[in-house]
């Protein structure tokens, strides 16, 4: 076991690419610099952390040095996945405009995210999501059907049939985070071979439970994978408005836990920091802080409209920053796409998006009742009288969304 740990520290700090530098020493990420004061009051102490940028492909898709540590094999199903995840998101915009879906949050341009972090989890493993994080659970098992009946309003979408181990949805702003934590808790008390992964936005850091679950994880040393999806806005407050810190990924030092950040845009990048990370903390080597940085290019739900505070050139800006260009500029480069396989690929995505939306509107919809049969095993008294009123009220609706 000594061996192993040993073994899985030596590939975590193995040498990355950043922009404008071609490669970094084996401690480029995380690397500290601790200075201290003495005050009147008391001894000061400063830290200045420098966490540098993992990155193996240019926003181009030229890569930065040398060839990928992932294989072309793993980076067409990366590719795949992220298709497959944007044709199901225009589509759900779509039925949500036609009063056929409820309000939706869609993934437009962080796909690799949710993608590069749940392809490097194993099957035994739990998946503590936010609510913008379809992508991840696409590649758990979740299907579409399932996804399309969760923002329907139907609470059978979150009783999912292939990822049985995973959360459903979280909407209250970075409470997940103290689900993973405990989680990963019970996995370590039990000594299960497991690893929990979970998401939450830049301006959930901001949040009192990000930090509490955050120091608790660090405490108890378990084996949990904390990715921050920072695509720069909280709804409509930037992210120079969230936080001072200089990055998202530094807040973890003082919980002592390993903190990196990593381009959310290059979906290699994050599944190989995602795989490190997870590699070591089912060596039982604790937690690790992931601060991916990508951008919101769609609205922050459909009920949001972004061009009433964003600047529209920044976001022209962004788009050539997106992360499926990206990589597909990479695979055409090295002869492993064409047009012919771009084409049949967005057929089976489409095909397979409207088998689910057929699946879903043909599902019968559900009384009022199943909001409190869902909650409570035994419902309270005091449930019990909100649920005869809602019933009287619920006017009998037959259609979805």
């Amino acid at each position: 076991m000594r061996k192993r740990r040993e073994r899985v520290r030596a590939n975590f700090g193995a040498a990355c690419v950043t922009s404008g530098a071609p490669a970094l020493t084996a401690d480029c990420i995380g690397t500290l610099s601790l200075t201290s004061s003495s005050f009147a009051m008391g001894l000061h102490t400063s830290i200045d952390p420098q966490i540098d940028l993992l990155r193996y492909l240019s926003p181009e898709g030229a890569p930065l040095s040398g060839s990928l540590p992932v294989d072309d094999e793993t980076l067409e199903k990366l590719y795949f996945a992220m298709t497959r995840t944007r044709v199901f998101d225009g589509k759900a915009i779509a039925l949500q405009r036609t009063g056929q879906l409820g309000t939706f949050a869609s993934a437009l341009g962080q796909e690799a995210v949710g993608v590069g972090v749940a392809s490097a989890m194993e099957r035994c493993d739990a998946l503590v999501p936010s609510y913008r994080d379809h992508g991840a659970q696409f590649v758990r098992g979740m299907s579409m059907t399932e996804c399309l009946l969760y923002w329907g309003g139907d609470e059978r979408g979150s009783d999912f049939q292939a990822p049985r181990f995973d959360f459903p949805n979280c909407v209250p702003v970075a409470t997940q985070i103290a689900h993973a934590v405990g989680a990963a808790y019970a996995f370590k008390l039990r000594r299960e071979d497991r690893v929990v992964v979970t998401f939450v936005g830049d301006g959930g850091t901001a949040n009192g439970a990000f930090y509490e679950a955050l120091n608790m994880a660090g405490v108890w040393n378990v084996p949990v994978v904390i990715v921050i999806n920072n695509n720069g806005w909280a709804i409509s407050t930037p992210r120079s408005l969230e936080s001072a810190a200089q990055t998202l990924a530094q807040k973890g030092v003082a919980a002592g836990v390993e903190c990196r950040q990593v381009d959310g845009n290059d979906v290699a990048a994050v599944y190989e920091i995602a795989r490190r990370a997870v590699a070591k903390a089912r060596a039982g080597e604790g937690p690790t802080l992931i601060e991916a940085l990508t951008y919101r290019l769609g609205d922050h739900t459909t009920a949001d409209d972004a061009t009433r505070y964003r600047d529209q050139e920044v976001v022209r800006r962004e788009w050539t920053r997106e992360p499926i260009a990206r990589l597909r500029a990479y695979l055409i480069a090295k002869g492993l796409w064409s047009k012919d396989r771009e084409a049949a690929l967005l057929k089976q995505c489409s095909e397979e998006v409207e088998a689910a939306v057929a699946a879903y509107l043909a599902t019968p919809v559900q009384s009022c009742d199943a909001m409190f049969d869902y909650l409570y095993e035994t419902l309270p008294a005091s449930l019990q009288a909100q649920r005869d009123c809602a019933r009287r009220f619920s006017g009998g609706g037959s259609g979805h969304g």
